[in-house]
């Protein structure tokens, strides 16, 4: 990670201090603060607060400022990254690698559940909320990102989403700000928790099964063939647990104690335990980060794996607009809410955007990349999602039969499903150390002023979000369920309500509020209010 700066520009002279053992270079080589940066720093945040940010009359003067290899920024990530050379624009980023980091930073497991949630709402119906799902978020996104321009004489260019809603609603911003970016980091961290335990038994199921030569049939209506489709919420109401028959001619003994000891909601969640919770109480997550490359390579696959079977599968439509028969669901269904919790999630990106764009080259085209990439995201979900449900084999299976997690309509024993849920399952244990991390600086910071006061209160806090974990893998084992309450809770907050409330509070103080705004993000707030009704009801 290189940051650049204009050395021109006075915002850029301001190192930050951080715990030593935070603070790596380019090449990796540890460093530390010695006591003369930490005193360096300490004057100039003198400096800065003699006066308003505004008022430039007593702003650090060149000869306080560190040389420019002296300067490191920290990052949200825990680490601290050497400016290398400064260079014109504000940041080095090109539009291009703008794109695609909030291109892969929105793609998540929500993916997983779009073919879901259109069969939900209807296959029509499916697309239509897609597109507008996309369109509403976008530009309440772009309003988030102009928020910061509508303040006046203070210099905001620091700023993030939680800091611009303290300033318009005081400390009510801030904690109930602080509430949803929990419910939106917890939650999923919790969807996490669900899929590695279905990836880790499939994966562990496949290995033994392949080892021992074992043929196993799981006892759940499919189509034959080699590209075998299953239906697991057919044989019961609840998610599928180890229902197989073995057909082998040694001793079966071994096999029914493996599947005891081998159980998708009994067992394997607990076991991702202790694996998972000594990584959540390292102090820095930085190492993990490395391993980010793999959230692209995983969507690219599932992409591939999409396109693969549905060549073999073929295209299986048949258009009802409004009866439903035995294979096939109404292209408009009253369960659509659905879909549009999943969707909120899946366009969720409005708390940390400000961060991605500040690295651009050219901030005049943040709006631009901005669009492009909810182009290219939206373009992605319809893409997997029309794809999976127009190739789900109906007849001989219903189109009731696609799973929360699509995955799950393909055995254990398929290569192709394997090596997805290999890739998932790795790329998930390496980015859940990151989320707790940030769910840990942001809650631990905000009541003990320490992001890492003890490992007792670290460890504590871990404990209650691998618990809320497991529970959640044991008892409702149900990621499209997850994402939309929990997507519709903190959509409500970031993407709804603040953007549109702080658009409007702008306009009014500068005298621009006209009644078409006015009605426009009243109508906004409204509905996010009914999507989130919306998921108790349905």
């Amino acid at each position: 990670m290189n940051i650049q700066f204009n050395p021109e520009d006075y915002k850029c002279k301001r190192p930050f201090h951080v715990e030593p053992t935070n603070i790596v270079s380019v090449n990796d080589d540890m460093q530390r603060v010695t006591d003369e940066a930490s005193a360096m720093n300490k004057r100039i945040h003198y400096y800065s607060r003699l006066t308003s940010p505004s008022d430039r009359a007593l702003i650090a003067p060149d000869h306080v400022l560190p040389a420019p290899e002296e300067i490191y920024v920290y990052s949200p990530l825990g680490t601290a990254f050497k400016v290398d050379t400064c260079r014109d624009g504000y940041g080095k980023n090109s539009s291009l690698v703008t794109i695609f980091m909030i291109w892969n930073t929105m793609m998540g497991t929500s993916i997983l559940s779009i073919p879901w949630g259109i069969k939900q709402a209807g296959f029509t119906s499916g697309i239509i909320l897609i597109l507008l799902m996309g369109i509403l978020t976008l530009y309440c996104c772009y309003r988030v990102v102009k928020s910061r321009q509508m303040i006046p004489l203070i210099d905001t260019s620091n700023w993030e989403f939680p800091d611009v809603c303290k300033y318009y609603f005081g400390s009510f911003g801030q904690w109930s700000s602080l509430l949803f970016s929990m419910i939106s980091l917890v939650g999923a961290m919790v969807v996490y928790w669900v899929l590695m335990s279905n990836f880790l038994f499939n994966t562990g199921k496949f290995i033994y099964n392949y080892v021992h030569d074992i043929n196993v049939t799981d006892i759940v209506p499919g189509t034959n063939g080699s590209n075998k489709v299953i239906c697991p919420s057919a044989a019961s109401s609840h998610p599928p647990e180890n229902r197989s028959v073995m057909f082998s001619s040694g001793n079966n003994t071994g096999f029914e104690l493996f599947e005891k000891w081998w159980n998708k909601s009994q067992t394997v969640p607990f076991y991702l335990i202790a694996i998972l919770l000594p990584m959540l109480n390292l102090k820095s997550p930085s190492f993990f980060a490395k391993f980010n490359v793999l959230g692209t390579v995983s969507v690219v696959y599932l992409v591939f794996l999409v396109t693969v079977k549905a060549a073999h599968l073929g295209i299986h439509l048949e258009f009802n607009w409004f009866t439903e028969n035995e294979f096939f669901v109404p292209e408009f269904r009253i369960l659509f809410p659905q879909l549009t919790g999943v969707l909120t999630l899946a366009f969720f990106i409005h708390n940390c955007v400000i961060t991605l764009l500040q690295n651009n080259r050219n901030q005049e085209n943040n709006v631009r990349d901005l669009s492009i990439a909810y182009f290219l995201v939206g373009l992605t979900y319809l893409y997997v999602g029309v794809i999976i449900f127009a190739s789900f084999p109906s007849p001989p299976l219903s189109k009731e039969c696609i799973e929360q997690n699509f995955l799950d309509n393909f055995p254990s024993d398929d290569i192709m499903s394997f090596v997805a849920r290999i890739f998932l399952l790795f790329q998930m244990m390496t980015v859940y150390p990151l989320l707790g991390y940030l769910a840990r600086v942001q809650l631990l910071r905000q009541f003990f002023g320490n992001a890492y006061p003890s490992l007792f209160h670290v460890l504590i806090l871990n404990l209650a979000i691998v618990g809320a974990g497991v529970a959640m893998a044991r008892f409702y084992p149900n990621i499209g369920g997850i994402i939309r309450y929990s997507g519709a809770t903190c959509g409500l907050a970031f993407v709804f309500v603040y953007p549109s409330l702080i658009y409007m509070i702008s306009l009014h103080r500068a005298g621009q509020l006209t009644w078409p705004a006015l009605i426009t993000h009243v109508f906004i707030i409204l509905l996010g209010l009914a999507n989130l009704i919306a998921q108790l009801l349905l």
